[in-house]
């Protein structure tokens, strides 16, 4: 149950349209609903401004639609990430009002149109880490916030960059999302004063080591105000974006 569900919930007890009694029976089951298989929160949308999202490697499709099934009773714009052709089909087939998005591995359940506050740009090096990029755009959105893509802008064209720059100054917080060297987070980081939130990602040659090289690139930069999540981690980088975002424009 989100925040918006439990405001309207007590106005209505407050109004008498609901009973103590009724209202007691839909909140019974916070903070957490025990499916067998999986312990759900449903108390994250109140803590933390956005529901439980669903990781979905490890867990069969029948899993992610359980969980699914339960978190859509009470919120809108459940995320089901890292989800593979299998998982999707299950979604689409499952009866949940959903949207799918293949190419960021993304599902988004009970879907609801947000006004985007703030803003928050998400760059990356090239096409191949598109995937972690759209997942990053597309769960900042989801999670209320402003978004505008700059895509393909690796350092090996400083100039594809540098063309950017008063998009990146309009800016609450820039995710940067790179492969191979890993070396764009420290661009951007040394042109702007923006939180930048660095994302490695899987692609590169032999030596990349699966986005190692360039998480240690990342962790080992010398320009100030960069954080770096895991590799791969869209989700995580937009949370975190998310949370600045708001402050920022609370401020």
């Amino acid at each position: 149950m989100d925040r918006e569900k439990v405001r309207t919930l007590l106005q209505d007890v407050a109004r008498g349209t609901v009973t103590p009694e009724q209202a007691m029976a839909r909140l019974r089951d916070l903070p957490v609903a025990d499916l067998g298989f999986a312990r759900v929160d449903l108390h994250r949308a109140l803590r933390h401004g956005t529901p439980e999202a669903v990781f979905c490697p490890g867990k069969s499709p029948w899993q992610v639609i359980s969980i699914l099934e339960r978190l859509a009773l009470e919120h809108d714009n459940v995320l089901a990430t890292r989800a593979t052709d299998d998982h999707l089909a299950a979604i689409a087939r499952s009866g949940l009002t959903h949207q799918l998005y293949p190419d960021a591995r993304l599902a988004v359940v009970n879907p609801r149109d947000v006004e985007g506050v703030g803003l928050v740009a998400v760059v990356s090096a090239g096409t191949a880490d598109l995937p972690v990029a759209e997942e990053a755009a597309i769960t900042a959105e989801v999670m209320g916030n402003r978004v505008e893509r700059i895509y393909d802008c690796g350092v090996a064209g400083l100039h594809r960059v540098l063309a950017q720059l008063e998009r990146l100054h309009a800016a609450n917080v820039i995710i940067v999302v790179a492969g191979m060297e890993g070396a764009l987070p420290s661009v951007v980081g040394g042109l702007v004063d923006r939180p930048v939130l660095a994302v490695p990602t899987s692609i590169g040659y032999g030596a990349s080591l699966g986005g190692v090289a360039a998480l240690l690139a990342m962790l080992n930069s010398c320009a100030p105000g960069i954080s770096v999540v895991n590799i791969d981690n869209g989700y995580g980088a937009a949370a975190q974006a998310s949370q600045i975002n708001r402050l920022a424009v609370k401020a």
